[in-house]
Protein backbone atom coordinates (compact mmCIF):
# COMPACT_ATOMS: atom_id res chain seq x y z
CA UNK A 1 0.00 0.00 0.00
CA UNK A 2 1.43 3.85 -0.67
CA UNK A 3 2.04 4.84 3.05
CA UNK A 4 2.26 8.20 3.13
CA UNK A 5 5.51 10.02 1.98
CA UNK A 6 7.68 12.08 4.19
CA UNK A 7 7.04 14.98 2.16
CA UNK A 8 2.86 15.17 3.20
CA UNK A 9 4.30 15.08 6.81
CA UNK A 10 6.40 17.93 6.01
CA UNK A 11 3.89 19.60 4.19
CA UNK A 12 1.37 19.14 6.40
CA UNK A 13 3.55 20.25 9.13
CA UNK A 14 3.75 17.38 11.30
CA UNK A 15 7.88 17.03 11.70
CA UNK A 16 7.92 14.29 14.38
CA UNK A 17 5.12 11.74 14.77
CA UNK A 18 4.44 9.19 17.01
CA UNK A 19 3.16 5.43 15.65
CA UNK A 20 1.38 5.74 12.46
CA UNK A 21 -1.48 3.52 11.27
CA UNK A 22 -2.10 3.76 7.97
CA UNK A 23 -5.51 1.91 5.92
CA UNK A 24 -5.98 -0.09 9.24
CA UNK A 25 -9.24 -2.60 8.69
CA UNK A 26 -12.38 -2.07 10.54
CA UNK A 27 -11.75 -5.19 12.73
CA UNK A 28 -8.43 -3.56 13.87
CA UNK A 29 -10.05 -0.45 14.25
CA UNK A 30 -12.43 -1.66 16.70
CA UNK A 31 -9.70 -3.14 18.41
CA UNK A 32 -7.85 -0.28 18.94
CA UNK A 33 -10.86 1.64 19.40
CA UNK A 34 -11.67 -0.62 22.54
CA UNK A 35 -7.44 -1.12 23.62
CA UNK A 36 -7.44 2.68 23.47
CA UNK A 37 -10.62 3.30 25.91
CA UNK A 38 -12.56 5.41 23.00
CA UNK A 39 -15.56 3.06 23.35
CA UNK A 40 -17.11 -0.21 23.95
CA UNK A 41 -19.20 -3.33 22.02
CA UNK A 42 -22.57 -3.32 22.00
CA UNK A 43 -23.86 -7.09 22.15
CA UNK A 44 -24.41 -6.09 18.49
CA UNK A 45 -20.59 -5.45 18.06
CA UNK A 46 -21.02 -2.33 16.76
CA UNK A 47 -18.70 0.19 18.22
CA UNK A 48 -20.44 2.72 20.82
CA UNK A 49 -18.75 6.11 21.79
CA UNK A 50 -19.77 9.42 23.35
CA UNK A 51 -18.95 12.55 21.66
CA UNK A 52 -19.19 15.01 24.64
CA UNK A 53 -20.40 18.45 24.62
CA UNK A 54 -20.86 18.23 20.72
CA UNK A 55 -23.63 15.80 19.25
CA UNK A 56 -24.19 17.48 16.31
CA UNK A 57 -23.14 19.71 14.02
CA UNK A 58 -21.35 22.93 14.73
CA UNK A 59 -22.41 25.45 11.62
CA UNK A 60 -21.63 28.18 13.32
CA UNK A 61 -17.99 27.52 13.49
CA UNK A 62 -17.89 26.58 9.70
CA UNK A 63 -15.17 28.96 8.31
CA UNK A 64 -13.87 29.19 4.66
CA UNK A 65 -10.30 30.84 3.79
CA UNK A 66 -11.00 34.14 1.68
CA UNK A 67 -8.28 33.92 -1.39
CA UNK A 68 -8.51 36.23 -4.66
CA UNK A 69 -8.99 32.42 -6.48
CA UNK A 70 -12.29 31.63 -5.03
CA UNK A 71 -13.88 35.49 -3.00
CA UNK A 72 -16.41 36.36 -6.23
CA UNK A 73 -17.74 32.46 -5.85
CA UNK A 74 -18.82 32.10 -2.58
CA UNK A 75 -21.83 33.43 -0.80
CA UNK A 76 -20.16 34.73 2.22
CA UNK A 77 -22.34 35.49 5.23
CA UNK A 78 -23.32 33.25 8.08
CA UNK A 79 -22.83 30.11 6.68
CA UNK A 80 -19.63 30.76 4.70
CA UNK A 81 -17.48 32.58 7.31
CA UNK A 82 -14.27 34.04 5.98
CA UNK A 83 -11.65 33.62 7.81
CA UNK A 84 -8.04 35.10 6.62
CA UNK A 85 -4.77 32.93 4.95
CA UNK A 86 -3.22 34.03 8.09
CA UNK A 87 -5.23 33.15 10.93
CA UNK A 88 -5.41 29.81 9.26
CA UNK A 89 -1.83 29.15 9.20
CA UNK A 90 -1.99 30.05 12.61
CA UNK A 91 -3.95 27.30 13.38
CA UNK A 92 -2.56 25.08 11.26
CA UNK A 93 0.72 25.49 12.99
CA UNK A 94 -0.88 25.41 16.59
CA UNK A 95 -2.50 21.88 15.48
CA UNK A 96 0.40 20.58 13.97
CA UNK A 97 2.44 21.27 17.50
CA UNK A 98 -0.51 19.67 19.40
CA UNK A 99 -0.09 16.60 17.00
CA UNK A 100 3.68 16.17 17.49
CA UNK A 101 4.79 12.61 18.48
CA UNK A 102 1.27 11.62 19.06
CA UNK A 103 -0.41 8.47 17.85
CA UNK A 104 -2.08 8.65 14.65
CA UNK A 105 -4.55 7.02 12.26
CA UNK A 106 -4.66 7.78 8.76
CA UNK A 107 -6.88 6.61 5.82
CA UNK A 108 -7.31 6.62 2.39
CA UNK A 109 -9.94 6.66 0.04
CA UNK A 110 -12.04 8.33 -2.68
CA UNK A 111 -15.36 10.62 -2.54
CA UNK A 112 -17.69 10.18 -5.61
CA UNK A 113 -18.42 6.48 -6.95
CA UNK A 114 -18.04 7.91 -10.50
CA UNK A 115 -14.42 7.81 -11.13
CA UNK A 116 -13.98 10.35 -13.83
CA UNK A 117 -15.11 13.11 -11.09
CA UNK A 118 -13.71 11.15 -8.30
CA UNK A 119 -11.80 13.15 -5.38
CA UNK A 120 -8.89 11.77 -3.74
CA UNK A 121 -9.09 12.29 0.21
CA UNK A 122 -6.55 11.34 3.01
CA UNK A 123 -8.06 11.82 6.40
CA UNK A 124 -6.02 12.39 9.60
CA UNK A 125 -6.98 11.26 13.37
CA UNK A 126 -6.09 11.40 16.38
CA UNK A 127 -8.89 8.53 17.42
CA UNK A 128 -9.05 5.00 16.52
CA UNK A 129 -13.05 5.14 16.69
CA UNK A 130 -12.65 8.12 13.92
CA UNK A 131 -10.84 6.72 11.81
CA UNK A 132 -13.04 3.71 11.82
CA UNK A 133 -16.39 6.03 11.30
CA UNK A 134 -14.00 7.58 7.86
CA UNK A 135 -13.15 4.08 6.91
CA UNK A 136 -17.30 3.33 6.73
CA UNK A 137 -18.14 6.26 5.45
CA UNK A 138 -16.21 7.28 2.13
CA UNK A 139 -15.37 4.69 -0.55
CA UNK A 140 -12.48 2.35 0.34
CA UNK A 141 -9.72 1.75 -2.21
CA UNK A 142 -8.15 -1.42 -3.46
CA UNK A 143 -4.70 -2.20 -2.88
CA UNK A 144 -4.29 -1.26 -7.02
CA UNK A 145 -6.37 1.82 -7.09
CA UNK A 146 -3.75 2.54 -3.97
CA UNK A 147 -0.36 2.42 -5.75
CA UNK A 148 -1.98 4.31 -8.64
CA UNK A 149 -3.44 7.42 -7.16
CA UNK A 150 -1.63 10.64 -7.41
CA UNK A 151 -0.69 12.14 -4.25
CA UNK A 152 -0.48 15.23 -5.66
CA UNK A 153 -4.00 15.83 -6.15
CA UNK A 154 -5.28 15.01 -2.44
CA UNK A 155 -7.70 16.51 -0.37
CA UNK A 156 -6.39 16.16 3.46
CA UNK A 157 -8.71 16.38 6.42
CA UNK A 158 -6.74 16.27 9.61
CA UNK A 159 -9.43 15.95 12.80
CA UNK A 160 -7.93 16.55 16.38
CA UNK A 161 -10.90 17.16 18.58
CA UNK A 162 -8.71 17.00 21.66
CA UNK A 163 -6.81 20.28 20.10
CA UNK A 164 -9.17 23.48 21.29
CA UNK A 165 -8.76 26.71 19.45
CA UNK A 166 -8.28 29.72 21.39
CA UNK A 167 -10.83 32.37 19.87
CA UNK A 168 -8.97 35.45 20.17
CA UNK A 169 -5.65 34.22 18.94
CA UNK A 170 -7.41 31.89 16.29
CA UNK A 171 -9.56 34.30 14.57
CA UNK A 172 -13.27 31.64 15.07
CA UNK A 173 -15.94 31.67 17.22
CA UNK A 174 -15.24 28.89 20.07
CA UNK A 175 -12.79 26.16 20.83
CA UNK A 176 -14.65 24.14 17.75
CA UNK A 177 -13.91 24.78 14.26
CA UNK A 178 -14.42 23.47 10.57
CA UNK A 179 -11.75 25.38 8.64
CA UNK A 180 -11.81 24.85 4.76
CA UNK A 181 -8.95 25.75 2.34
CA UNK A 182 -10.03 25.07 -1.03
CA UNK A 183 -6.57 26.33 -2.53
CA UNK A 184 -4.18 24.22 -0.34
CA UNK A 185 -6.95 21.53 -0.62
CA UNK A 186 -6.60 21.42 3.23
CA UNK A 187 -9.77 20.85 5.64
CA UNK A 188 -8.60 21.22 9.52
CA UNK A 189 -11.15 20.53 12.35
CA UNK A 190 -10.66 20.57 15.86
CA UNK A 191 -12.21 21.15 19.41
CA UNK A 192 -15.26 18.96 18.48
CA UNK A 193 -15.76 14.80 18.28
CA UNK A 194 -18.55 14.97 16.59
CA UNK A 195 -17.92 12.82 13.43
CA UNK A 196 -20.93 14.33 11.27
CA UNK A 197 -17.86 17.01 10.54
CA UNK A 198 -15.83 15.20 8.45
CA UNK A 199 -18.39 14.19 5.65
CA UNK A 200 -19.89 17.27 5.47
CA UNK A 201 -16.28 18.93 5.21
CA UNK A 202 -15.91 16.62 2.03
CA UNK A 203 -19.49 17.36 1.19
CA UNK A 204 -19.09 21.19 0.93
CA UNK A 205 -15.49 20.72 -0.87
CA UNK A 206 -17.48 19.06 -3.55
CA UNK A 207 -20.14 21.46 -3.29
CA UNK A 208 -17.35 23.90 -4.77
CA UNK A 209 -16.02 22.17 -7.58
CA UNK A 210 -18.37 19.44 -9.12
CA UNK A 211 -20.50 22.38 -10.93
CA UNK A 212 -17.82 23.35 -12.54
CA UNK A 213 -17.68 20.27 -14.47
CA UNK A 214 -21.37 19.85 -15.04
CA UNK A 215 -22.07 18.29 -11.93
CA UNK A 216 -24.95 18.80 -9.71
CA UNK A 217 -24.18 17.67 -5.97
CA UNK A 218 -27.64 17.03 -4.29
CA UNK A 219 -28.02 16.91 -0.25
CA UNK A 220 -30.42 13.63 -0.93
CA UNK A 221 -31.03 9.99 -0.99
CA UNK A 222 -31.06 7.49 -3.85
CA UNK A 223 -32.60 4.03 -4.82
CA UNK A 224 -33.19 2.13 -7.78
CA UNK A 225 -36.35 -0.87 -8.37
CA UNK A 226 -36.17 -3.26 -10.46
CA UNK A 227 -37.02 -1.73 -13.95
CA UNK A 228 -34.11 0.95 -13.37
CA UNK A 229 -36.32 3.65 -12.47
CA UNK A 230 -33.93 5.59 -9.63
CA UNK A 231 -35.64 7.80 -7.29
CA UNK A 232 -34.18 10.25 -5.38
CA UNK A 233 -35.34 11.99 -1.41
CA UNK A 234 -34.03 15.79 -0.87
CA UNK A 235 -34.39 16.99 2.82
CA UNK A 236 -32.53 17.95 5.56
CA UNK A 237 -31.21 15.41 8.75
CA UNK A 238 -33.79 14.27 10.37
CA UNK A 239 -36.39 14.41 7.60
CA UNK A 240 -36.15 10.48 6.46
CA UNK A 241 -33.67 10.35 3.83
CA UNK A 242 -32.09 7.22 5.00
CA UNK A 243 -35.10 5.63 6.07
CA UNK A 244 -36.90 5.93 2.72
CA UNK A 245 -34.45 5.12 0.81
CA UNK A 246 -33.48 1.78 2.78
CA UNK A 247 -36.34 -0.20 0.93
CA UNK A 248 -36.56 -3.57 1.07
CA UNK A 249 -38.24 -3.36 -2.32
CA UNK A 250 -35.68 -1.13 -4.13
CA UNK A 251 -31.67 -1.10 -4.36
CA UNK A 252 -30.10 1.71 -2.49
CA UNK A 253 -27.67 3.74 -4.15
CA UNK A 254 -26.53 5.97 -1.17
CA UNK A 255 -28.42 7.89 1.83
CA UNK A 256 -27.18 11.19 1.88
CA UNK A 257 -25.08 12.96 -0.90
CA UNK A 258 -24.98 12.48 -4.70
CA UNK A 259 -24.29 14.16 -7.78
CA UNK A 260 -26.11 14.57 -11.25
CA UNK A 261 -24.26 14.21 -14.54
CA UNK A 262 -25.59 14.02 -17.81
CA UNK A 263 -24.85 9.91 -17.71
CA UNK A 264 -27.38 10.11 -14.54
CA UNK A 265 -26.60 9.78 -11.01
CA UNK A 266 -24.07 8.86 -8.62
CA UNK A 267 -23.32 8.68 -4.96
CA UNK A 268 -20.45 10.62 -2.92
CA UNK A 269 -20.25 8.32 -0.28
CA UNK A 270 -19.23 4.18 0.77
CA UNK A 271 -21.30 4.14 3.99
CA UNK A 272 -24.62 5.70 5.46
CA UNK A 273 -25.15 7.99 8.64
CA UNK A 274 -28.31 7.11 10.05
CA UNK A 275 -30.51 8.15 12.61
CA UNK A 276 -31.03 5.93 15.38
CA UNK A 277 -33.71 7.57 17.74
CA UNK A 278 -36.61 5.28 18.27
CA UNK A 279 -35.44 3.01 15.61
CA UNK A 280 -37.00 -0.43 15.47
CA UNK A 281 -36.23 -3.57 13.86
CA UNK A 282 -40.11 -3.92 12.74
CA UNK A 283 -40.17 -0.13 10.76
CA UNK A 284 -36.79 -0.09 9.78
CA UNK A 285 -35.55 -3.54 9.22
CA UNK A 286 -32.50 -2.49 6.67
CA UNK A 287 -30.74 0.01 9.40
CA UNK A 288 -30.99 -2.30 12.51
CA UNK A 289 -29.72 -5.44 10.88
CA UNK A 290 -26.66 -2.97 9.75
CA UNK A 291 -25.65 -1.73 13.56
CA UNK A 292 -23.64 -5.24 13.49
CA UNK A 293 -19.15 -5.31 13.81
CA UNK A 294 -18.06 -2.68 11.76
CA UNK A 295 -20.60 0.16 12.54
CA UNK A 296 -20.70 3.05 14.96
CA UNK A 297 -22.81 4.31 17.09
CA UNK A 298 -22.44 7.73 18.29
CA UNK A 299 -24.17 8.71 21.75
CA UNK A 300 -26.47 5.73 22.28
CA UNK A 301 -26.97 4.35 25.48
CA UNK A 302 -26.29 0.57 26.47
CA UNK A 303 -27.89 -1.10 28.94
CA UNK A 304 -25.44 -2.19 31.81
CA UNK A 305 -24.53 -5.52 32.05
CA UNK A 306 -25.80 -7.29 28.33
CA UNK A 307 -24.73 -4.14 26.05
CA UNK A 308 -28.28 -3.64 24.30
CA UNK A 309 -28.84 -0.11 22.58
CA UNK A 310 -31.60 1.89 23.97
CA UNK A 311 -32.44 3.86 21.02
CA UNK A 312 -35.09 5.25 23.29
CA UNK A 313 -32.86 6.60 25.40
CA UNK A 314 -31.97 10.30 24.16
CA UNK A 315 -30.21 11.39 27.70
CA UNK A 316 -27.11 12.50 25.64
CA UNK A 317 -28.67 13.63 22.53
CA UNK A 318 -32.08 12.90 20.48
CA UNK A 319 -29.31 13.17 17.70
CA UNK A 320 -28.10 9.25 18.20
CA UNK A 321 -26.55 7.99 15.04
CA UNK A 322 -25.57 4.99 13.27
CA UNK A 323 -22.19 5.10 10.96
CA UNK A 324 -21.78 1.56 8.43
CA UNK A 325 -20.50 0.48 5.02
CA UNK A 326 -22.80 0.57 2.04
CA UNK A 327 -22.82 -3.40 1.74
CA UNK A 328 -24.00 -3.78 4.79
CA UNK A 329 -27.48 -3.19 3.21
CA UNK A 330 -28.65 -6.26 1.18
CA UNK A 331 -28.54 -5.36 -2.26
CA UNK A 332 -26.81 -2.07 -2.08
CA UNK A 333 -25.79 -0.87 -6.00
CA UNK A 334 -21.97 -1.02 -5.39
CA UNK A 335 -19.83 0.83 -7.36
CA UNK A 336 -23.31 3.33 -6.73
CA UNK A 337 -23.65 4.67 -10.01
CA UNK A 338 -27.13 4.76 -11.27
CA UNK A 339 -29.33 6.16 -14.69
CA UNK A 340 -30.97 9.22 -14.86
CA UNK A 341 -33.86 10.03 -11.99
CA UNK A 342 -37.39 9.08 -12.67
CA UNK A 343 -38.52 10.64 -9.39
CA UNK A 344 -38.04 13.36 -7.17
CA UNK A 345 -38.98 13.97 -3.25
CA UNK A 346 -38.66 17.05 -1.36
CA UNK A 347 -39.17 15.61 2.27
CA UNK A 348 -40.19 17.96 4.83
CA UNK A 349 -41.06 17.35 8.73
CA UNK A 350 -43.76 20.11 9.11
CA UNK A 351 -43.99 21.17 12.10
CA UNK A 352 -46.87 23.08 11.58
CA UNK A 353 -49.44 20.38 10.57
CA UNK A 354 -50.33 22.20 8.20
CA UNK A 355 -48.10 20.74 4.67
CA UNK A 356 -50.49 17.53 2.86
CA UNK A 357 -49.02 14.05 3.59
CA UNK A 358 -47.97 14.62 -0.22
CA UNK A 359 -48.41 16.78 -3.34
CA UNK A 360 -47.29 17.12 -6.85
CA UNK A 361 -45.17 19.99 -8.24
CA UNK A 362 -44.87 21.37 -11.65
CA UNK A 363 -40.97 22.50 -12.84
CA UNK A 364 -42.42 26.50 -11.54
CA UNK A 365 -43.79 24.68 -8.12
CA UNK A 366 -40.62 22.49 -7.48
CA UNK A 367 -38.17 25.28 -8.17
CA UNK A 368 -40.11 27.65 -5.36
CA UNK A 369 -39.64 24.47 -2.96
CA UNK A 370 -36.09 23.55 -3.81
CA UNK A 371 -35.18 27.40 -2.86
CA UNK A 372 -37.13 26.96 0.09
CA UNK A 373 -35.66 23.84 1.35
CA UNK A 374 -38.86 23.96 4.12
CA UNK A 375 -38.63 21.50 7.16
CA UNK A 376 -38.06 21.21 10.59
CA UNK A 377 -34.79 20.41 12.40
CA UNK A 378 -34.89 18.08 14.54
CA UNK A 379 -33.71 18.44 18.20
CA UNK A 380 -30.08 17.33 18.37
CA UNK A 381 -29.37 17.40 14.60
CA UNK A 382 -27.51 21.33 15.68
CA UNK A 383 -25.81 21.84 18.78
CA UNK A 384 -27.70 23.43 20.99
CA UNK A 385 -30.59 22.74 19.68
CA UNK A 386 -33.25 21.34 22.28
CA UNK A 387 -37.19 21.90 20.44
CA UNK A 388 -38.18 21.33 16.68
CA UNK A 389 -37.35 24.20 14.76
CA UNK A 390 -38.66 25.59 11.45
CA UNK A 391 -36.73 26.19 8.93
CA UNK A 392 -35.73 27.71 5.35
CA UNK A 393 -32.66 25.56 4.36
CA UNK A 394 -32.20 26.59 0.47
CA UNK A 395 -31.64 23.65 -1.85
CA UNK A 396 -32.53 21.40 1.19
CA UNK A 397 -28.89 21.85 2.45
CA UNK A 398 -27.87 25.39 2.79
CA UNK A 399 -24.99 24.67 5.43
CA UNK A 400 -23.18 22.61 2.95
CA UNK A 401 -23.19 24.83 -0.40
CA UNK A 402 -20.48 27.80 -0.83
CA UNK A 403 -22.24 29.26 -3.79
CA UNK A 404 -24.77 30.87 -4.00
CA UNK A 405 -28.25 29.17 -4.01
CA UNK A 406 -29.64 30.03 -7.16
CA UNK A 407 -26.33 28.95 -8.38
CA UNK A 408 -27.75 25.32 -7.69
CA UNK A 409 -31.14 26.05 -8.53
CA UNK A 410 -30.26 27.12 -12.22
CA UNK A 411 -28.27 23.80 -12.66
CA UNK A 412 -31.68 22.01 -11.53
CA UNK A 413 -34.04 23.73 -13.48
CA UNK A 414 -31.97 22.47 -16.46
CA UNK A 415 -32.54 18.88 -15.53
CA UNK A 416 -35.92 19.19 -15.01
CA UNK A 417 -36.81 21.28 -17.80
CA UNK A 418 -35.48 18.38 -20.02
CA UNK A 419 -38.40 16.27 -18.74
CA UNK A 420 -39.47 12.82 -17.89
CA UNK A 421 -39.03 13.83 -13.86
CA UNK A 422 -41.64 13.53 -11.75
CA UNK A 423 -41.57 15.80 -8.41
CA UNK A 424 -43.40 15.96 -5.11
CA UNK A 425 -43.16 17.39 -2.20
CA UNK A 426 -43.63 14.88 0.66
CA UNK A 427 -44.72 16.10 4.54
CA UNK A 428 -42.82 13.29 6.78
CA UNK A 429 -43.82 15.69 9.61
CA UNK A 430 -47.07 16.11 11.66
CA UNK A 431 -50.58 16.13 10.91
CA UNK A 432 -53.64 16.70 13.11
CA UNK A 433 -52.10 20.21 14.71
CA UNK A 434 -48.70 21.12 15.41
CA UNK A 435 -45.88 19.33 17.29
CA UNK A 436 -46.79 18.24 20.59
CA UNK A 437 -50.55 18.82 19.44
CA UNK A 438 -50.74 16.60 16.67
CA UNK A 439 -48.90 13.26 15.86
CA UNK A 440 -46.48 12.48 13.11
CA UNK A 441 -47.46 10.82 9.96
CA UNK A 442 -46.30 6.87 10.25
CA UNK A 443 -43.69 5.80 8.30
CA UNK A 444 -45.94 2.80 6.87
CA UNK A 445 -48.26 5.81 5.08
CA UNK A 446 -45.47 7.68 3.94
CA UNK A 447 -43.85 4.46 2.37
CA UNK A 448 -47.03 3.45 0.72
CA UNK A 449 -47.14 7.73 -0.95
CA UNK A 450 -43.61 6.92 -2.03
CA UNK A 451 -44.31 3.52 -3.29
CA UNK A 452 -47.84 5.31 -4.91
CA UNK A 453 -45.85 7.93 -6.89
CA UNK A 454 -42.77 5.76 -7.81
CA UNK A 455 -45.15 3.18 -9.49
CA UNK A 456 -47.32 5.43 -11.08
CA UNK A 457 -49.95 4.89 -9.00
CA UNK A 458 -51.03 8.43 -8.01
CA UNK A 459 -51.40 9.45 -11.80
CA UNK A 460 -54.00 7.34 -11.71
CA UNK A 461 -56.67 8.95 -8.88
CA UNK A 462 -58.23 12.10 -8.93
CA UNK A 463 -56.27 15.28 -7.23
CA UNK A 464 -57.86 18.36 -5.53
CA UNK A 465 -56.06 22.08 -4.83
CA UNK A 466 -54.97 22.25 -1.23
CA UNK A 467 -56.39 26.08 0.02
CA UNK A 468 -52.77 27.34 1.50
CA UNK A 469 -50.63 27.04 -0.44
CA UNK A 470 -52.46 26.01 -3.73
CA UNK A 471 -50.96 22.78 -4.18
CA UNK A 472 -52.32 19.56 -6.45
CA UNK A 473 -53.29 16.73 -3.68
CA UNK A 474 -54.22 12.93 -4.57
CA UNK A 475 -57.88 12.42 -3.36
CA UNK A 476 -56.73 8.82 -2.28
CA UNK A 477 -54.00 6.49 -2.21
CA UNK A 478 -53.39 2.58 -1.66
CA UNK A 479 -52.96 1.84 1.81
CA UNK A 480 -53.48 5.27 3.34
CA UNK A 481 -56.51 6.58 4.92
CA UNK A 482 -58.21 9.33 2.94
CA UNK A 483 -58.51 11.37 5.56
CA UNK A 484 -54.96 12.71 6.27
CA UNK A 485 -55.09 14.15 2.47
CA UNK A 486 -56.45 17.23 3.71
CA UNK A 487 -54.81 18.66 6.69
CA UNK A 488 -57.30 21.37 7.20
CA UNK A 489 -60.16 18.86 8.34
CA UNK A 490 -57.40 16.70 10.10
CA UNK A 491 -57.78 19.12 12.71
CA UNK A 492 -60.00 19.37 15.63
CA UNK A 493 -60.74 23.19 15.18
CA UNK A 494 -60.15 24.14 11.64
CA UNK A 495 -60.36 27.90 12.32
CA UNK A 496 -56.91 26.87 14.37
CA UNK A 497 -55.48 25.24 11.28
CA UNK A 498 -56.59 28.18 9.56
CA UNK A 499 -54.36 30.86 11.43
CA UNK A 500 -51.23 28.09 11.11
CA UNK A 501 -51.25 27.88 7.54
CA UNK A 502 -51.70 31.71 7.27
CA UNK A 503 -48.61 32.27 9.04
CA UNK A 504 -46.63 29.71 7.47
CA UNK A 505 -47.63 31.20 3.84
CA UNK A 506 -46.25 34.09 4.88
CA UNK A 507 -43.31 32.99 5.69
CA UNK A 508 -42.37 31.34 2.96
CA UNK A 509 -43.37 34.71 1.09
CA UNK A 510 -40.31 36.54 3.53
CA UNK A 511 -37.76 33.65 2.86
CA UNK A 512 -38.75 33.86 -1.04
CA UNK A 513 -37.90 37.62 -1.25
CA UNK A 514 -34.40 37.02 -1.24
CA UNK A 515 -34.46 34.96 -4.26
CA UNK A 516 -36.54 37.80 -6.29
Amino acid sequence: MAFPSDGFFRELGLINTGKIHYQLSSAQLTEQTIIRGEGQLSDSGAVTVATGKYTGRSPKDRFLVDLPSIHDKIDWGPVNQPISPEKFENLRLRMMAYLQGRELFIFDGFAGAEERYRLSLRVVNEFAWQNLFVHQLFIRPSAEELEQRDESNLFTVVCAPGFQADPQLDGVRSEAFIVLHLERKLILIGGTHYAGEMKKSIFGVLNYLLPEENVLPMHCSANIGEDGDVALFFGLSGTGKTTLSADPLRRLVGDDEHGWWDGGVFNFEGGCYAKCVNLREESEPQIWAAIRSGAVLENVILSEGDRVANYEDISLTENTRAAYPLHFIPGAVIPSVAPQPKTIFFLCADAFGVMPPIAKLNTEQAMYYFLAGYTAILAGTVRGQTEPQATFSACFGSPFIPRSAMFYAKMLGERLDKGGVNVYLLNTGWVGGIYGVGKRISIAHTRALVTAAITGELDKVPYKTEQAFGLDVPASCPGVPDSIFDPRSSWSDPAAYDKQATQLVAMFEENHKQFR
